[in-house]
């Protein structure tokens, strides 16, 4: 008789990332390698630290657009029948729940995350704009098209500009 030895399922990444996060062990080890906070500020180069303000003064106009992109595409995207794109996929705000990061690190990483997740919000929210007002690839070449770049007319090509406006317009309803 041969006995098959079945192996317990290996957790996703997900899960390992959340055990992580619970197990005592590993939040104590992560604990141990956290800076302090005066150590952390004192080893910190003098251009880093003299930009800091204004890197952080980014936030500011950061919240503007984030609040005004979401204004627009409530009032416009609603008046032309397009489905809002969801902020909440775009920026996640996650990583002050690592023990190895000290309160400085924590803000970095939360200006980082919320800057980068605004920027794709409103880039989705710009690709769908340009698809319901002007979906007409360029004459050169840009780098990183949004996705739906691909779907638009060629660069003076009328006839298929005419013929494929409808169509994405209504690509944008579903």
């Amino acid at each position: 008789m041969i006995l098959l030895r079945v192996a317990a399922p290996r957790p996703s990444p997900r899960d390992q990332r959340r055990l992580a996060l619970r197990d005592a062990a590993v939040r104590a080890e992560h604990r141990r390698q956290r800076p302090g906070l005066w150590s952390y500020a004192r080893s910190g180069d003098a251009p880093t630290l003299l930009t800091a303000p204004l890197v952080y003064s980014v936030v500011i106009p950061l919240v503007v657009l984030d609040l005004w992109v979401g204004l627009y595409q409530a009032v416009c995207f609603r008046a032309w029948g397009i489905e809002r794109v969801r902020r909440r996929p775009y920026v996640a705000i996650d990583r002050h729940k690592l023990a190895y990061l000290n309160a400085i690190e924590k803000a970095h990483c939360l200006f980082c995350s919320y800057a980068n997740g605004v920027i794709g919000f409103v880039r989705e929210v710009a690709a769908r704009s340009e698809q319901y007002w002007c979906p007409i690839r360029h004459a050169r070449r840009t780098r990183q098209p949004h996705e739906r770049y691909a779907a638009f007319a060629g660069y003076g090509d009328a006839a298929a500009y005419r013929r494929d406006l409808p169509r994405l317009r209504v690509a944008l309803r579903k």
